[in-house]
């Protein structure tokens, strides 16, 4: 076992969820790794983690070592990449969440293409309809919409994201366009469901104007497509990502309203959860995503 440090050990520790998981992977007993970190608590003269013989969780002197742990990891890595150069190869499993919409449309055929080149790196693609970080999965990497629930994670922004308002010129003639953000009240608006926005409530400003509407609306989805589906056939305002209407904004078969407001961005980023550490693998993607998507993100500003 000397080849892991006891930073290294110990976030394997947590990342694997228990002892014994921990055990399969380094390949020895869970007595053994048992042991390990009895000795690395008695070293450093704290309790790391609460264990019973279910679960395990960090307490606040764990949580504190394994974060600041990690920082002291990726640096190290770091380094030696530097000094390696080009013959480090990265190598590994990656484990990767998205929603399910994003995650088919974009994120899966960009990582048709990652896999190409990088044939050592064993890519699982984790899609679902609910919020990642709520997930209690074992993911090395996941992608976000909006603001981040907690200040420690570490991300990079893979798309900045402008959202529209907007309405087809059949529901327009039936219902002439807001004006203002209060007349949203009196119209059918189709809801999208993701990140943690507070649901059936729009935020807009313009300048040092800020309005909080509620609306209503009688369709709702957690799918971006069938919501743009919606507003094509006359249901109702959507509001939707620019770079996603854009086409039929174009086309005449959408129409941008209350063009002067505007709407919180819902930026989405690539996040490696607080207790994970960046590996050569998962820095390797993360770079090759964000170049990727450069002209997507170039293209919609």
């Amino acid at each position: 076992m000397n080849q892991f440090s006891d930073i290294a050990f110990f976030s394997l520790l947590i990342k694997k969820g228990g002892l014994n998981s921990a055990a399969q992977e380094m390949g020895v007993t869970p007595p053994a790794v048992s042991k390990r970190l009895a000795n690395l608590e008695a070293r450093l003269g704290v309790r790391l983690l609460n264990r019973t013989t279910r679960r395990i969780s960090l307490t606040p002197e764990g949580d504190i070592y394994l974060i600041e742990g990690s920082k002291v990891l990726n640096d190290l890595e770091a380094l030696e990449r530097t000094i390696a150069g080009s013959k480090v190869t990265p190598k590994g499993t990656i484990r990767i969440g998205a929603t399910l919409g994003f995650g088919r449309k974009y994120i899966a055929p960009a990582l048709s293409k990652f896999a190409r080149t990088y044939q050592d790196i064993e890519i699982q693609l984790h899609l679902t309809d609910k919020p990642i970080h709520a997930l209690k999965q074992d993911i090395d990497l996941y992608i976000h919409f909006g603001n981040l629930p907690d200040t420690r994670l570490t991300s990079r922004i893979l798309i900045p994201n402008k959202r529209i308002l907007c309405a087809s010129p059949k529901y327009l003639q039936r219902h002439p366009a807001p004006q203002t953000p209060k007349d949203l009240g009196q119209h059918q608006c189709i809801f999208l469901r993701e990140s943690n926005e507070t649901f059936g409530t729009w935020h807009l400003h313009s300048g040092a104007r800020n309005e909080t509407i509620k609306v209503r609306g009688q369709l709702t989805t957690n799918d971006g497509e069938s919501a743009t589906a919606w507003a094509l056939e006359g249901h109702g305002i959507l509001m939707r990502s620019i770079w996603e209407v854009e086409p039929h904004l174009q086309s005449g078969r959408l129409q941008q309203i209350l063009n002067d407001w505007e709407l919180p961005s819902a930026n989405i980023s690539l996040v490696i959860p607080a207790k994970n550490n960046m590996s050569a693998a998962v820095r390797t993607l993360v770079d090759f995503l964000v170049v990727s998507f450069k002209d997507l993100s170039q293209h919609k500003k």
